[in-house]
């Protein structure tokens, strides 16, 4: 009878173990899956992640891009001189300086705040795209269209070089303002006609501002092989290669 009695007791306490552990378990809120430590967990790697002092974690992997007239813009120069005027354009969001197309009135632009680019028009072989950007802080004025001939790389004497058409009766506001981290854009069509031209044409010649800057700081652009020129026409300087399309196709009367 004791040993049936001591069994009793053993089974008692054993309960006893058992409910108190379950209501220590209850009070901490544990439910055996871990998931109440995820939080934190996730803030110690955010701290962890940003400690460099590069990016918040939450931003990792995000890229900052700058925009050129609502879009993002890279340029680089194709001169065929080697000109440092033609260099990589500048990028940024804000400049600082004075923006207004009054101010752009008053203040023609520099060659040493510009950099123009030439390149083959997408979907026609015989138009080409001026592209001058203004790296600088402050917008500025140039004339309405660039100063433009078609020559030879080799001639010493460039008296023969070829013009083109521009369009007639113009006027009105004093220059074409570009604001900074933005391009004048002007398009010449070598041969708009498609006909037999002249062959021995290899070379776009741009001056960006002929009211103001000196012939000395023209730039010289090669022009692909087998270019004939015939009646060539340059348009006004637009913000757009469709609206400098629409200009050179008005082009009737020489600069």
């Amino acid at each position: 009878m004791r040993t049936i009695h001591t069994r009793k007791r053993t089974v008692a306490v054993s309960a006893a173990v058992t409910a108190v552990l379950a209501l220590a378990l209850t009070a901490c809120g544990g439910d055996g899956s871990g998931t109440k430590s995820a939080g934190p967990a996730n803030n110690r790697a955010k701290t962890a992640a940003s400690a460099d002092g590069s990016k918040p974690a939450d931003a990792a992997g995000s890229t900052d891009t700058a925009t050129t007239g609502g879009s993002a813009k890279t340029v680089t120069s194709n001169t065929g001189t080697g000109s440092s005027k033609g260099g990589t354009a500048k990028t940024g969001t804000t400049t600082g300086g004075n923006t207004s197309d009054s101010y752009a009135y008053k203040h023609p632009c520099k060659s040493e705040d510009l950099s123009v680019r030439v390149y083959a028009r997408e979907g026609s072989a015989t138009q080409q795209v001026i592209e001058v950007n203004n790296t600088g802080a402050n917008a500025c004025g140039l004339s309405y269209f660039p100063r433009v001939s078609l020559g030879s790389a080799s001639a010493k004497d460039h008296s023969g070089d070829i013009t083109p058409l521009v369009p007639s009766g113009l006027g009105g506001a004093p220059a074409y303002p570009v604001k900074p981290k933005n391009a004048a854009i002007a398009v010449i069509d070598l041969n708009p006609s498609g006909g037999n031209g002249v062959t021995w044409i290899n070379e776009l010649n741009v001056l960006a501002d002929g009211d103001h800057m000196p012939n000395a700081e023209q730039l010289n652009f090669p022009l692909g092989p087998d270019v004939k020129v015939l009646d060539p026409k340059l348009g006004l300087y637009r913000s757009t290669i469709a609206d400098a399309v629409s200009s050179m196709q008005q082009a009737d009367s020489k600069s």
